[in-house]
């Protein structure tokens, strides 16, 4: 199901991630742009990448703030030591980790760190529990598990051999109407057949109706889990250097 509003996590989750000066960060993925956008406030200078490039020329006309560069992140167009940070952003799981954590590695500076945040709902509160459990009996892969689990790579990984980890705790109201909607939009079950969809949506609509307690909203749970790791360049077999000579892009 669907995270809160972009960029909307709290702004402790930032203080935690950013580096404390102006520096060069990487932001790969279009996932990350959200928080890109919220470090280029801060000061730091932003390079985004990511395949598309289209999506990315699409991203940058709306923040010129930002620096876009079409590439894949397993294959890093960069000298090493190029970045203060590279940061991640809901998109560790699309990444081959073995590729990718290493390349992270050679374009961090000494000294550098790599972030990685994901927003996960929280079923710990009753309710969502059971709009989960009734959204599941339409669709059993839904609500079950979270890409946050993507990151046993980067605490496995000699490059970054320790991880610091912080939760921020977030919640976002939700009217019935909204609630609806937001199972309503949901690409499986948008294709359910009728009667089986009217029925989803009555059902949702009447567990609101038993959860919230008017005129107030429900509050949907979130969980912003951030981890932080410092780059060990021990692990490589040769020593990276910047090149004396030749073509040279200053970020």
């Amino acid at each position: 199901m669907a995270n809160p509003g972009v960029g909307s996590f709290p702004p402790a989750a930032i203080e935690w991630l950013a580096p404390a000066d102006p520096s060069a960060v990487l932001a790969v993925g279009l996932g990350s742009l959200p928080t890109a956008v919220r470090y280029a406030r801060r000061g730091h200078r932003l390079t985004l990448i990511d395949k598309p490039a289209d999506e990315l020329g699409r991203a940058t006309a709306r923040h010129p703030e930002l620096l876009s560069v079409a590439a894949a992140p397993e294959a890093l167009p960069f000298t090493a030591h190029s970045f203060d940070q590279v940061l991640v952003a809901q998109g560790l799981h699309l990444l081959a980790p073995g590729l990718a954590l290493a390349e992270f590695a050679r374009v961090l500076a000494p000294g550098g760190s790599l972030s990685v945040l994901y927003t996960v709902r929280d079923d710990t509160v009753p309710w969502v529990r059971r709009f989960a459990t009734l959204l599941q009996t339409y669709d059993p892969q839904l609500m079950s598990g979270s890409a946050a689990e993507s990151v046993d790579a980067l605490e496995d990984s000699g490059y970054f051999p320790k991880v610091h980890r912080r939760d921020f705790r977030q919640w976002v109201p939700i009217d019935r109407d909204g609630l609806i909607e937001l199972v309503s939009r949901n690409p499986k079950l948008a294709q359910l057949p009728e009667p089986d969809a009217s029925t989803l949506l009555a059902k949702v609509g009447a567990l609101y109706d038993a959860s919230a307690k008017a005129p107030e909203p429900l509050l949907l749970p979130y969980s912003v889990r951030c981890w932080r790791a410092r780059v060990d360049h021990s692990e490589f077999t040769t020593t990276f250097a910047p090149p004396e000579s030749g073509l040279q892009i200053t970020l």
